[in-house]
Formats: C-alpha cells, structure tokens, sequence
C-alpha cells in the first residue's frame, strides 16, 4: 500500500529513528523513563485530585445540602485563616457561642430545625473493656436532621436533655468494641467517673470530615456540659433552612443576630464564623483547585527535567553520529530528512514514555482507590479521557520542544566537515 506523499517523507526517517533507537537500547530506555516518571506524576495527580474532591463533596453532602453552619471563631482572623485553626488548636477558648443563641435562630423565617453540639473525650468502659472514646455532645434535634439514622433503640428525647439525663447513643463500631455481639440496649457503661444507660446504637455511618462517627458516642448536650466537661457554651450551632435557595439571605439575617447578642459593632471582632453548604462547597473547590496545581506543577518540573535529559542524550547522539550525518547528507539527504530523524527520535522517546506513564499513573491511581476504599473511605476512581489526551499531547510536546535543537544541529552540519571528523 502506498503511502499519501505527506505521510510518506516521514517513512524513511521513522525508521532510521527507530533502528538508531534500538541499536542504543540503555540510552533509550533512561530517556524514557524520565518521561514516564512525569507523565505518571500528572496522571496521578490528576485522578487523585479529582477523587479527593468527589471524596470530601460526598462528606459535605452527607450532613445534607440544606443547611447553614455557625461555629466558634478567633476574633481579628479571618475564618479559613491559619491564624484561627492555630488559635482553637492550641486551645484559645471562645465561650460566647450558648444554647440561648441557636433558641433566637430558630425563630428566623427560613429555619426549620437546628442542633448546637461540642466534641470531648472520656475513657468508656463495660466490664474491663476500656476505650478512649470521642463523645458528640448533641442536642436533641440531632436525630431530626442528621441523615444517619437509630438502627437499634432511640435517641435521647429533649426532656432528658434538660434534665440532664445519664444516657448514652452509641456508634457501631463503638458497641462492637464494648459489647461484641451482646445486645448493648439498656446496659449500664461507664463515662469518665460516671454511669450511662445505653438507649441506642447508631447506623454505621464511616469515617467523615477526618472523624469516625461509628466509633464516637452520642449524649445530651447539657447532660456534657454539667456533668462531664463544666462549661455553659457550645461550639457549633447546624441550622437547617426551609428553602435553600435563600440561605445566603438566612446566613445574613444570622450575622445580624449573632452580632446583636454579642454586641458586636466591629465585624473583625466577630467570635463566630457562619458558613452555608454553597459557601463550604466553594471553599473546598478552591483548596482542592490549588492543591492540585500545585501538584501539577511540581509533576510539570519532572517532565521539564525529563525533556532536558532528552535534549542532551540527543546532543550526544549528533555528535556520535556525525559522520553518519555527513554520509546522508553527501548522498542526497536533505537537512529537512536529517531533521525529521532525530525528531522522529525525540518524539518515539517522549511518546513512548507517555503512554507508559499513563499505564502506571493509572495503575497506582486505582491501587490508591482500592486501598482508600478499603480503609473505609468512599473514594471513586476517576480517569477521564482528557486526562490522557493532555498526557499524550504533553509528551509529544516535550519530545518537539527537547528534540528541536539538537536536530537542527545536525541538519546544519556540513557534509564535508562531518566527513572529515570520522
């Protein structure tokens, strides 16, 4: 079959490319691993960012898509700051944010439900079975809007919360720890110094926003505040809105409110930090977004380091071959012909690395997937055929970009003087 006469001046230096490459085997296969390396790192980078991202979506979306949150702030730093997660990781205590406010929230028009809640840890124990455990403190209203539901017993009613009631919700994996396959309903266990009577056992949940539901347990938010941890305030407030399409409105009006009773006139002073699902849905895109560019960078650094490895194999490879050069040349081959060999060299190269680097990014990125799945968390394998479109045409740009030079270096050389280094 003949060859179209574009596609057929290519066929010659295709295949003395191809003999060179082979009859310098070690050579090649460094070249294209450092191609590989690279086009491995992007693809990585890649999948398990956007597995990241449909990863920490599916957690925001788990506490449901209709909902505001009002939680404790450093005063004069900004919310997403260092300054303020710095400030509450080493302990800074705001204690303005109470019961009584999320009271005056419910009265908003646009609210339907909402729970204050706080986290602490106590040592749970049931007949010599001992765990360091975190406790969700939750007011009763926990039940109505969270999604995850009571598989055996029943949540603690709003009457045993204000009456400071000793009982105990359980995660599954926390029963499981403490009763095994006893039934655990109605057993007393022990919290800190104190006895709990077990009403509930949780659904199995898993491990969301960095926290493992199903090992924590579930107690009445003023049964911890008076008889576990002594203090009167709370650090988040979940609000639940009617009509989700206004919440920007609704987190406003919250603003308002919160300033009013803190008196608050300065908004850098503000104690309290309010968030809706679409705010917390943009902020994560941006971090995701960032990081991930980041990343690609650094991969990008891989690549440039693989092409400029490539630039000077080729470079060796003229001089090597300049009386080979020479001989072409001095029997009709035009510095056109030359020139399309070695790029024919640099692009096999970097084209060949491609497509290894997408066999192995791909591979690592489902073998993360397995093992992030097995862990537990739920992380989706994504690879896009954008992802390797832009893998394939980034190597061959590579190979042009590295292969250019040294090319045209031995398409300008002189016959005569190439014959004459010989």
């Amino acid at each position: 079959m003949k060859l179209p006469i574009w596609l057929g001046q290519f066929e010659t230096p295709i295949q003395i490319a191809r003999q060179a490459l082979l009859k310098n085997k070690v050579r090649t296969i460094l070249s294209i691993l450092g191609v590989v390396i690279g086009i491995a790192a992007v693809i990585i980078v890649l999948s398990v960012g956007q597995g990241i991202k449909g990863f920490l979506i599916g957690q925001l979306t788990t506490f449901g898509t209709d909902y505001i949150e009002v939680e404790i702030k450093v005063p004069n730093a900004a919310h997403t700051s260092t300054e303020n997660a710095t400030g509450l990781a080493l302990g800074v205590q705001i204690t303005t944010l109470k019961e009584s406010d999320m009271k005056e929230i419910l009265k908003l028009d646009n609210v339907r439900n909402a729970y204050s809640g706080s986290m602490t840890q106590q040592i749970v124990s049931y007949q010599g079975a001992n765990k360091q455990t975190f406790i969700f403190a939750t007011s009763a209203s926990y039940s109505d809007i969270d999604p995850t539901k009571v598989s055996e017993g029943r949540y603690f009613t709003d009457e045993e919360d204000n009456g400071l009631a000793r009982v105990a919700v359980l995660g599954p994996n926390l029963k499981q720890t403490l009763f095994g396959d006893e039934d655990a309903i109605g057993k007393e266990i022990k919290v800190g110094r104190g006895s709990y009577k077990v009403i509930g056992v949780m659904d199995k949940r898993g491990a969301q926003s960095f926290f493992d539901f199903d090992s924590m347990m579930y107690l009445p938010i003023h049964t911890v505040q008076k008889l576990i941890i002594g203090v009167d305030y709370v650090t988040f407030i979940f609000v639940q809105v009617k009509d989700n399409s206004i919440s920007d409105l609704t987190a406003a009006d919250i603003i308002q409110l919160m300033r009013e009773r803190h008196n608050i006139t300065d908004p850098n002073r503000d104690d309290f930090a309010v968030m809706t699902e679409a705010e917390a849905m943009n902020m994560l895109n941006t971090i995701v977004g960032a990081i991930t560019l980041l990343l690609i960078a650094i991969a990008g650094i891989s690549l440039v380091v693989g092409g400029i490895g490539i630039m000077n194999i080729m470079y060796v490879s003229v001089a090597e071959r300049t009386f080979e050069i020479g001989l072409r040349k001095a029997v009709g081959a035009k510095s056109a012909d030359i020139l399309r060999q070695f790029l024919m060299e640099a692009i096999f190269v970097t084209f060949s690395g491609g497509v290894f680097g997408i066999i192995i990014g791909s591979l690592v990125s489902y073998l993360i997937t397995v093992i992030s799945t097995y862990l537990g968390f739920n992380w989706k394998f994504v690879m896009s055929p954008l992802y390797l479109l832009l893998a394939c045409g980034v190597s061959i740009m590579v190979g042009l970009i590295s292969g250019l030079y040294p090319a045209r270096a031995a398409a300008n050389l002189d016959p005569i003087v190439a014959l004459r280094q010989e």
